[in-house]
C-alpha cells in the first residue's frame, strides 16, 4: 500500500518547485538570493538545491570576484527546463498531420525514407566500422541513443548475443501519430551495425511495453 506524503515532504516539494520556478523566471541565482525571494533560510535553500542537483534538475557555477570566496550561482539544467510545459510533441503531431494531408500517404512515406537515409548516414559516421567487434558497435550505438534521450543501456547476455534497451522514447507522441517513425528503427539498427548482426525488437513501447528492447545476435 502506497504511503501518502507527509505535510513536511509536501512542503519540501513545494519549496523545491518554487526554486525551479524562480530560476526559470529570473535565470541564475545564488542560494542567498533564492532564500530572500522565497522566504527561507540560506541553509534551507542550499539543502533544496543540493537535492535538485542530485536529481539532475539544476547545475551550479562558481564565479570568482575580486575579493572573498567564489560566488556560487544556480541555474536550471536541460532536465530542469523540461519540467515546464512544452508543446513540441503536440506541434510535431500537428505538423505530421498537416504533411499527410498535404502530401498524402505516398508523400509522407518519401519523407520518412529521406529521414531514414540521413539518419543512417549520421549514425554510420559516429559508429566504428564493421571490422571492429560487434560489442564495440553495440556500445557505440547505445551511447548515441543515450545522447538522443532514449535512456539506452546494453549488455552482453552470452558470447555473440547482446541486448539494447531503451527505457524512454522522446518521440513517442509523434510515433503514435506516425507509426512509420518507429518502423524504421529496426532498419536503422540493422544497417548501421552491419551484415554480421541480426537485430530483432522483442519489446515495444507502442505495443504497451514499458520500454523497447532489441536482441542483437552475431550472424
Amino acid at each position: 500500500m502506497s504511503r501518502k506524503p507527509t505535510k513536511s515532504s509536501a512542503d519540501a516539494g513545494a519549496s523545491r518547485r518554487a526554486i525551479l520556478d524562480r530560476l526559470k523566471l529570473e535565470g541564475p541565482q545564488t542560494a542567498a538570493q533564492l532564500a530572500e525571494i522565497l522566504g527561507m533560510t540560506p541553509m534551507g535553500a542550499r539543502q533544496h538545491l543540493a537535492i535538485l542537483a542530485e536529481n539532475g534538475l539544476v547545475v551550479h557555477e562558481d564565479r570568482r570576484g575580486h575579493v572573498g570566496r567564489p560566488s556560487r550561482t544556480w541555474a536550471l539544467s536541460a532536465a530542469g527546463h523540461a519540467q515546464f510545459t512544452d508543446r513540441h510533441a503536440d506541434l510535431t503531431v500537428e505538423l505530421l498531420d498537416a504533411m499527410q494531408d498535404s502530401l498524402g500517404e505516398a508523400g509522407l512515406d518519401r519523407l520518412l525514407e529521406s529521414r531514414l537515409r540521413l539518419q543512417t548516414e549520421r549514425y554510420r559516421s559516429r559508429l566504428p566500422g564493421t571490422a571492429t567487434p560487434l560489442a564495440e558497435r553495440v556500445a557505440a550505438l547505445a551511447r548515441l541513443r543515450e545522447d538522443e534521450g532514449y535512456m539506452a543501456r546494453w549488455w552482453e547476455e552470452a558470447p555473440g548475443r547482446f541486448f539494447l534497451v531503451e527505457n524512454h522514447c522522446p518521440v513517442c507522441e509523434a510515433a503514435k501519430a506516425c507509426r512509420g517513425l518507429c518502423a524504421s528503427e529496426w532498419t536503422l539498427f540493422q544497417d548501421v551495425l552491419g551484415p554480421d548482426a541480426k537485430v530483432e525488437r522483442t519489446e515495444h513501447i507502442l505495443n504497451g511495453s514499458r520500454r523497447c528492447v532489441y536482441s542483437i545476435d552475431q550472424a
